[in-house]
């Protein structure tokens, strides 16, 4: 079940599925560690002895408050004659996760109401050795296990402190879960359970007719028992309405800090720009790393999750973050790299929000003989988001920690991972993780981290290194030219495939070909460019009434019909790209335009882009959020107005009509 609403900090990530239950819960990295693993935390109310958990027989409308990263949630039960108004968010500053619940009478009629809050804490990933308290010195209710620990507390009656709880054991037969106890409207109040526990906590209120209350509900999360105490009292002495504000305010500002100037660009594209952005950040933890996504159902998918740093994913979204102006998330970003890059020069093949080697499939050994199990197109693509920051900020000093140690290693690396006979590199996994071989999109990576590498040399005063990285480039484009473009079908081939001294043609058309302009081997105005993209828009397009670009011909992952592959956000705003280089006026612009609201309609109502949508009934599918989706949809927005501001320019004083940034 894709995942909504996602709000955070850097260091807190929480995330809830379709029916606004809590299923992901990360610190102290969004990614790692997951004190869920998808679990779900129940949410129900009992009203005059007639009881539901959340979502059965409740209208729910998930969104957030503009330019914020607080959820804003409406639910709706009309049996119960009750409306809840629920905002979620995580302070900006501190490590609290915070609810507040306004609950409205729709009656005619005074009403008992009772609130339940289920905590289903599986710390550390797993739900054996967890201890589950009730504290009555804070009155709160307390889940740790080893230097994790989560304290639970409600302000509600004009008072702070959890009255109606019960903690218990879960997960067999006969211990389905405490929250079950909520079910008759009374809490056990059973103190302490340890081994697979969970909790519930309780707010009960009288509501007169058409009357409504207000309660919050926050979890403090921490290394020490002491250090959540402090936190509770942090909420008690500021006040939860005062941490809700703080953090509305902080969040509206840091989307607005570049006053961009949006009058060029619908409503609606407007909006998912800037969710794109807050949701993007909730992905990205405050040591560097950018996380793919976070969605425990992916799970039971692969027995794996997206919670890790590709180093593809990560340069991709630091370039659409600088061109949005986010340089103080880049530069965490690429001295995270610096720091995770092998001394031979080349990343692997993921890492975990820490920057740790995470898990792989790609061996280390095939037929019988060693090999370096790489995406070499993860390398590339760091270097060459880099010059593109430099490009944009000149932040020399920054650029001169990064030289030698990433940029010179990584370039060399290149420079020698080749076929020096025939200029093309040697074996690479792709980009889907899915086939090895020598890729177009790999080779146009490689030829833009190595003209990335140049660039640096030359400012940097290496003349001749500069030179041999430009030689190495271009020997890339020669290679190309010759082993990658089918003159028959006047296209780029997808790979090659090395066999017997030779090398098979894998002619398969796939959106990633897109790579041979977007990172400068060619112009998009050449005509092996045009002719590719032709036939990537005819082929790949979607032909049901969802539409969308498909990764490639026939592809099976998650695929939801058997005649159409599944559209993708990235692989379609790919195309969007390629129209918004190619545009020579404003009128060329609105075929890109129409795929920006594209992406804007098929998005979740709450902004949130999945990584795919089925083809059939416009759903998400997989995982969601896809950072990799919303980063692209940040670099086409940008991508869009700068070429706006290029087209406008006036004949007389040779300065824009359009200004990117400010009042036009």
């Amino acid at each position: 079940m894709p995942r909504d609403i996602p709000v955070g900090n850097g260091n807190i990530l929480v995330a809830f599925d379709k029916s606004y239950l809590l299923r992901e819960f990360y610190f102290p990295f969004p990614g790692e560690e997951s004190h869920t693993v998808g679990a779900v935390f129940h949410f129900g109310i009992w009203v005059d002895g007639k009881f539901s958990w959340i979502p059965d027989g409740w209208k729910i409308e998930k969104d957030y408050l503009d330019d914020s990263l607080i959820a804003n949630v409406s639910l709706i039960n009309d049996s119960l004659g009750i409306k809840i108004l629920a905002n979620d968010l995580v302070d900006f500053h501190e490590n609290i996760y915070l609810r507040k619940i306004e609950v409205e009478n729709l009656s005619n009629q005074e009403k008992e109401v009772r609130l339940f809050f289920g905590q289903d804490f599986n710390i550390y990933g797993t739900g054996i050795g967890d201890t589950a308290a009730y504290k009555p010195d804070v009155h709160g209710l307390l889940h740790y296990k080893h230097d994790r620990y989560f304290l639970v507390n409600v302000y509600a009656n004009n008072k702070f402190g959890i009255d109606h709880f019960a903690t218990g054991n879960k997960g067999s037969e006969s211990f389905e879960g405490t929250w079950k106890d909520a079910e008759d409207g009374i809490l056990s109040r059973n103190p302490i359970a340890q081994g697979s526990v969970d909790s519930v906590a309780g707010v009960h209120f009288l509501l007169k007719p058409k009357i409504n209350e207000t309660c919050y509900y926050w979890i403090s999360a921490g290394k020490t028992w002491d250090e959540v105490k402090e936190l509770n009292e942090v909420v008690k002495k500021k006040t939860p309405a005062v941490l809700l504000k703080r953090t509305f305010d902080y969040w509206k500002l840091w989307v607005n800090k570049e006053e961009l100037n949006y009058s060029p660009l619908p409503e609606k594209v407007t909006r998912l720009y800037k969710k794109s952005l807050l949701i993007c950040r909730t992905q990205i933890n405050n040591a560097g790393a950018i996380i793919a996504g976070n969605d425990s159902d992916v799970i039971y998918f692969n027995r794996d999750t997206y919670s890790y740093m590709w180093p593809r994913d990560g340069a991709l979204a630091a370039y659409a973050l600088d061109l949005a102006g986010f340089t103080e998330i880049t530069r965490k970003f690429f001295e995270f790299c610096s720091k995770i890059i092998t001394k031979e020069g080349y990343f692997l093949h993921k890492y975990t929000p820490r920057g740790t080697l995470a898990s792989s499939w790609h061996p280390w050994e095939k037929a019988n003989k060693p090999q370096l199990p790489i995406q070499e197109d993860e390398t590339a693509l760091v270097i060459w988001a880099l010059w593109n920051h430099f490009k944009l900020f000149k932040d020399v000093e920054f650029i001169k920690a990064l030289y030698k140690p990433l940029i010179i290693r990584a370039a060399d690396f290149m420079m020698d991972y080749r076929d020096h006979k025939t200029g093309l590199p040697l074996l690479s996994y792709d980009l889907w993780e899915e086939r090895q071989g020598i890729l177009t999109f790999t080779l146009s990576t490689v030829y833009g981290g190595l003209i990335a590498a140049a660039n640096f040399a030359e400012v940097f005063g290496e003349l001749n290194l500069a030179e041999e990285y430009r030689e190495g480039a271009a020997s890339i484009r020669q290679a190309m030219d010759k082993y990658l473009y089918l003159e028959k079908e006047k296209r780029f081939a997808r790979c090659l495939y090395p066999k017997d001294g030779s090398y098979e043609v894998d002619k398969t058309i796939d959106a990633s070909l897109f790579g041979i302009f977007a990172f400068g081997v060619y112009s998009a105005d050449d005509e092996k460019v045009k002719n590719t993209m032709s036939q990537i828009e005819s082929a790949l397009w979607v032909k049901t009434e969802v539409g969308g670009i498909a990764r490639y011909e026939n592809d099976p992952y998650y695929r939801a019909h058997e005649n159409y592959s599944n559209p993708w956000f990235v692989t379609t705003l790919w195309l969007a790209q390629y129209y918004i280089a190619i545009s020579k006026n404003e009128e060329d612009l609105k075929k890109a335009m129409k795929i920006l609201e594209w992406t804007a309609d098929h998005a979740m109502p709450s902004g949130v882009l999945a990584e795919q949508v089925n083809p059939h009934t416009h759903e998400p599918l997989s995982v969601s959020p896809l950072t990799w989706s919303h980063s692209t949809y940040i670099a086409t927005v940008q991508e869009y107005l700068e070429k706006l501001q290029s087209l406008k320019i006036c004949s007389h004083c040779g300065l824009t009509k359009f200004r990117k940034k400010g009042k036009s």
